[in-house]
């Protein structure tokens, strides 16, 4: 079954059958670093939400996204073409994505419980089909030299990421917990590397949102 949600100008449809947009994706967006003209690739695209939402904040992109479910990148496509927004929607896996070294912002907002671990999320949350070595290996071939790739990881991960990050030649530059409110843990983190980037995260205030 399919439904629509509008965001902003623009018109999303969605599937039951694929991963549906979420707060993280939402937060994601208005997180990364975003100029006029840049090309941006999503990793794991899914039906174009974070496309759509990075369209937003600067409708002058040039939009790619990668999407290893034909059917959640045919519907991709749909909303791009939809929106009359220009993009390719690219079906395959990231892992066998060769260099491209060609994109200002990769962003990503991945698989994050590990396999096996008993998380919630679901099948779609987990990372036996895309480990964050993978992901980060990935990001790190497509952005340009000072290009940055921003996602959503879980906290308890931080240092998984991180080596996967420098493995691949990406520096943690900002980084912002997310959690409901200050009574619980964060449940999430943002993160913005840059390719080839000198030293220094800067560390932004935790946002918080009501629990829902």
């Amino acid at each position: 079954m399919t439904s629509v949600e509008y965001l902003g100008s623009y018109r999303l449809t969605q599937s039951d059958d694929y991963f549906k947009l979420g707060r993280d994706s939402v937060l994601l967006a208005r997180f990364a670093t975003l100029r006029k003209g840049w090309s941006v690739c999503d990793l794991g695209c899914g039906v174009g939400s974070l496309l759509l939402l990075l369209s937003q904040r600067e409708g002058d992109l040039d939009r790619v996204g990668i999407e290893l479910n034909p059917g959640a990148a045919a519907l991709a496509r749909q909303n791009l073409a939809d929106n009359g927004l220009a993009g390719a929607i690219l079906p395959g896996d990231l892992r066998d994505l060769l260099a491209g070294d060609r994109f200002h912002l990769v962003v990503s907002n991945p698989p994050y419980f590990r396999a096996g671990s008993g998380k919630s999320g679901g099948q779609a949350r987990m990372d036996d089909t895309c480990s964050v070595t993978d992901l980060c290996q990935a990001a790190g071939r497509l952005a340009r030299t000072g290009g940055r790739f921003a996602l959503v990881y879980r906290p308890e991960r931080l240092a998984e990421l991180f080596a996967a990050l420098a493995a691949a030649r990406l520096e943690p530059k900002r980084m912002q917990l997310l959690a409901y409110d200050r009574r619980k843990p964060p449940y999430a983190v943002l993160v913005e590397a840059v390719k080839d980037g000198g030293p220094g995260l800067e560390v932004l205030p935790v946002h918080y949102q009501m629990e829902p």
